[in-house]
């Protein structure tokens, strides 16, 4: 418990929080990580490396197998928020978590109630239309006809400018930066933890990172449970 303690300590002495999370903090809600030893990255799928499958020149080239890859490995229909994304939205409402920028593409943080969520790699809950530039069309075609595509940053393919810069911003005005579910070697979105000048880093994650060596505090556990034991000492 005395790391559990500690981070309360961190979270109640704090008046800017930010939180940073990536693909493990969605596990519990039922979704696989990429990077860990039985995620997403660790096997072929039809023949091809998944990183290649969700590259900007593979959904042009192969559609058909890069919308099997989603119905099969991301699909997020049915998923709900875990208690982490819970309590994220619940040190918001509480005016401690000023906003979570995150990695992932599955809506669990607004889903949880979060307002001001940052989403570095888009969503796939948009999908647009790349003939017509309809937004928020149904998924295969749009009614004239166009192509279709989900609004995520795929290999390849730059952040939304807009987005990468509000969150650089953020993290830049924190005292505290609480990073959840990530390996930290995506870039350029690990980069951005660069501009964090606060005095609390804290790292919740299963696997140790090239960060922590320079964190306040290091959870190597999982974020839900993590954080229902840490909501109840928020005062």
């Amino acid at each position: 418990m005395e790391k559990i303690e500690k981070l309360a300590e961190i979270i109640n002495s704090s008046n800017y929080i930010v939180a940073f999370t990536g693909a493990g903090a969605s596990t519990d809600s039922g979704l696989k990580d990429f990077r860990s030893k039985d995620g997403l990255y660790s096997r072929t799928f039809m023949g091809y490396e998944p990183e290649e499958i969700l590259s900007h020149d593979f959904f042009f080239a192969h559609g058909d197998i890069f919308d099997k890859y989603l119905d099969e490995k991301l699909n997020i229909n049915g998923i709900q928020p875990n208690a982490g994304h819970k309590a994220l939205a619940k040190l918001e409402e509480m005016g401690k978590v000023k906003s979570v920028i995150t990695q992932n593409i599955d809506d669990l943080h607004q889903m949880a109630g979060s307002k001001n969520v940052l989403e570095l790699h888009g969503t796939l809950k948009k999908w647009y239309c790349l003939k017509c530039g309809k937004k928020d069309v149904k998924r295969f075609k749009c009614s004239c006809g166009g192509t279709v595509r989900p609004q995520v940053t795929l290999y390849g393919e730059m952040l939304d400018e807009d987005v990468t810069r509000e969150a650089i911003n953020e993290i830049a005005n924190a005292d505290t930066l609480i990073i959840i579910g990530t390996s930290l070697t995506v870039y350029p979105a690990a980069y951005y933890i660069t501009y964090f000048k606060g005095k609390n880093l804290v790292i919740i994650n299963n696997d140790a990172t090239q960060y922590d060596s320079k964190a306040s505090l290091v959870i190597n556990d999982n974020f839900a449970s993590t954080m229902k034991k840490v909501l109840p000492l928020i005062k």
